[in-house]
């Protein structure tokens, strides 16, 4: 029993570090425009990481104020954009992410910045 605690532990260990380091860097500037309006970029494998670093990013820069975003664009940048459309694209993540399953390596061709989401907005009370 403690042996199975023991690698059960280990693995989930494991499986939280990985997951952490799927996420960029928020080493995210904000660029000042006209009427007082900011606009940072966020990266992440997927839309919603994304976006989530886009406004954790928009939050950092407001510190206490509040960030009331204008204008919000994403796109899609991953390594297949050249060839196929976005949907293809994860069609393909995902039928190679069964084969390495099934084959037991890894088949991730995700990338980290395979989405860009930039968001422009004021920093206002709250």
């Amino acid at each position: 029993m403690k042996k199975i605690l023991t690698i059960s532990s280990a693995f989930l260990a494991t499986l939280v570090l990985s997951a952490c380091s799927s996420n960029p860097t928020m080493n995210t500037l904000a660029i000042q425009k006209a009427d007082n309006q900011y606009e940072v970029t966020g990266l992440g494998k997927s839309e919603v990481l994304a976006k989530n670093n886009a406004v954790i990013a928009a939050n950092k820069t407001c510190g206490k104020l509040t960030a009331i975003i204008s204008d919000q664009k994403t796109t899609y940048n991953g390594a297949l954009k050249s060839i196929v459309d976005e949907q293809t694209g994860k069609m393909i993540q995902a039928a190679a992410s069964v084969l390495g399953t099934i084959a037991g390596k890894s088949a991730d061709i995700s990338k980290d910045d395979d989405y860009q989401t930039t968001l422009t907005f004021k920093c206002e009370a709250k």
